[in-house]
Parts: C-alpha cells; sequence; structure tokens
C-alpha cells in the first residue's frame, strides 16, 4: 500500500508539471507561429488529459478487493491507457491537419529562438520526468505507469526533432519544413499511440503475458521436486500489478488430501517468496496416470508399474498445453 501512495504521489506530481509545460509550449507557439511547436503543444494537452486519467486508475487500482470486485480494481489500468492511447491517436491527427492547414494559408513564422529555447527546456523536463515513470512503472509492474511514461518519452524525442527541425528552418529560411516536420512528428505519435492502444486491449482480453508467465516457469522448474510430476495448462492473468495464476498440477494419485495439499502449499510458497511481483495461486490438484511413470523422478514410488524414460524440462512450450505430460492422446483429452 505504501508502494502504491508512493506511485498516485509522484504521478500526481507529473500530472502538475505536464501542465506548466503545456502553458509554456502554447506560449512558444503565440510567439512564433510555428504549426510544429503547435503540435507539440497539442500533445502536451493529451499528456495532461492522460496523466489525469493515471492518476484516477491508480487511485482505483489500489483500492482493496471487494464484494463486486473478486480480483480487485487492477484492470482500470488498462482502460486507462487504452484512452490514452486514443487521445494520443487525435492529438495526431489534429496535428496533420493543422498542418495541411497552415500549407495552404502560408503562415508565417515570428521569434524562432525564443520558441527554440523554450521548447527545448520543456522537452527536456519531459525526457526526465518519461524516463523516471518507466523505470518506477516496470518496477511495479503498472501498464499506466509504463504507458505514461512511453508517451513523455515519445513526446521529449519528438521535441528534439522538431528542434532539428527548427533550426534547419531558421538556418534555410524554407518556412515549409515547419509544416513537413509537424506532419512527420504527427505519425511518429499515431504510431505510438497505436502500440499503447494494442497494449491496453490485450490486456482487457487477456492475451498471455509470454514473459511473465516464463518467469514463474523458470521459477517452478529451478526448484522442482520429485513428487510434482507435471504442472499443465498454465494460465497466467494481470490484474493491475497483481498476476493471477491458474493451473493443474499432477501428484503421485496414492497421496493422502493433507499430502497433496502440502505439496500445493509449498509451490505456492516457493512462488511468492522468490518472485519479486505480487502472485496469486489457483492450482489444481490432479492424481498422476499409469503413463506418467515414464517421467516420474520419484525413485521410491510404491505404485510404479513402468521405469523412468525422460525428465521433461517445464518451460513454455510443455507447460502450457493441456495435458499431462508423457500422457497418450486418449488420456491427454480425459477430464483432469
Amino acid at each position: 500500500m505504501n508502494a502504491a501512495r508512493s506511485n498516485i504521489g509522484f504521478q500526481a506530481q507529473v500530472l502538475a508539471i505536464g501542465a506548466v509545460l503545456m502553458a509554456i509550449k502554447f506560449v512558444a507557439w503565440r510567439i512564433t507561429h510555428s504549426n510544429t511547436i503547435l503540435s507539440d503543444a497539442l500533445e502536451s494537452i493529451v499528456n495532461v488529459v492522460a496523466g489525469a486519467f493515471a492518476l484516477y486508475s491508480l487511485v482505483l487500482a489500489a483500492k482493496p478487493r471487494d464484494r463486486e470486485h473478486p480480483y480487485g480494481h487492477g484492470k482500470v489500468e488498462f482502460i486507462s491507457a487504452g484512452i490514452e492511447g486514443i487521445l494520443v491517436v487525435l492529438a495526431g491527427v489534429l496535428i496533420i491537419w493543422r498542418a495541411v492547414k497552415a500549407l495552404l494559408e502560408h503562415q508565417h513564422l515570428h521569434d524562432l529562438d525564443t520558441g527554440i529555447l523554450l521548447t527545448g527546456a520543456a522537452g527536456a523536463i519531459n525526457l526526465i520526468m518519461g524516463l523516471s515513470l518507466q523505470r518506477r512503472g516496470k518496477k511495479a509492474r503498472s501498464i499506466t505507469m509504463e504507458a505514461s511514461g512511453a508517451h513523455l518519452l515519445s513526446d521529449a524525442w519528438s521535441t528534439v526533432a522538431m528542434l532539428v527541425g527548427l533550426v534547419l528552418i531558421r538556418l534555410t529560411g524554407l518556412l515549409w519544413l515547419d509544416q513537413l516536420f509537424a506532419i512527420l512528428f504527427a505519425i511518429y505519435i499515431i504510431v505510438t499511440g497505436l502500440r499503447i492502444f494494442r497494449r491496453s486491449v490485450a490486456g482487457i482480453m487477456d492475451e498471455a503475458d509470454v514473459e511473465a508467465a516464463s518467469t514463474v516457469i523458470e521459477l517452478l522448474e529451478a526448484h522442482r521436486k520429485p513428487q510434482w510430476v507435471d504442472i499443465h495448462n498454465f494460465r497466467i492473468i494481470k490484474y493491475g500489478s497483481v498476476l493471477h495464476i491458474d493451473c493443474h498440477a499432477t501428484l503421485p494419485w496414492y497421496y493422502s488430501l493433507e499430502d497433496a495439499h502440502a505439496e500445493i502449499s509449498a509451490m505456492e510458497r516457493l512462488v511468492n517468496e522468490r518472485h519479486e511481483q505480487d502472485l496469486e495461486l489457483f492450482i489444481h490438484m490432479d492424481p498422476c496416470i499409469p503413463s506418467s511413470c515414464g517421467i516420474c523422478q520419484v525413485e521410491s514410488c510404491p505404485q510404479r508399474n513402468a521405469p523412468f524414460r525422460e525428465r521433461i524440462t517445464w518451460d513454455p512450450g510443455t507447460v502450457l498445453a493441456n495435458a499431462k505430460h508423457g500422457s497418450q492422446p486418449s488420456e491427454a483429452n480425459s477430464p483432469s
């Protein structure tokens, strides 16, 4: 909870600073009448609106689970990221429209030196905030903070490119370059927004997080016990900063309910003690079947009916499948 409060406080600071930077960029635009600078200023509106959504989603995601939300409120982070992605795309479209309009109206530029200084300072601050947000977001496994950080970084790098363009305009006097750079920045912004939106949809649709799943599977593989015959039908879902995992674990069929429960508890303790992210596990216990003997590493098994054949490594290829390891087709399709 303390980490959540810290993240909320940091996001609030980013939002406040973003509002100040937005004002600076609009002042720079009013001074220069540059559509390139305007494109940067318009994206700052998106930064502030998206930052407000991000702050709200972090506050909501930090609320404890309740009767209406048994898995917590973490899914709101994907909604926030999706809204941010849409706003980024809309900003890019608006920038292109403004640039084309300026080309047709032959707008003139003024006081480029002042505009370059103001937007350059704003871009540097955005770079620092974006890097900080991404670092904290990755540490907290918060897609909201990561999306905000990625957005601010894209804004910072587009500001760098924009400054290069403004310097070229200042040196060459070719005013149409202002609109060209604005359109190029807009295309980059649109691509960034689509990527953010794609990731949010993946989270809402519970798309498998192969990287997160691989980390947990590697942990289980490194510390597996002989009596853990196999793990299959492994599924992982992300709810904000919490990973929800459910899977089937095959244990010796003659284990008592108490023995089997002890083994499942050992798996849960292993993962929660050694994994850096909050995890919630639901493990379904399966009894071993005759074909399991060939992969079972329990040397003194009193019920073995076939010799040990091979040790199957637990990895995404073997654990994600919905079938006991070493089972025959008829057995694989039977209820487990």
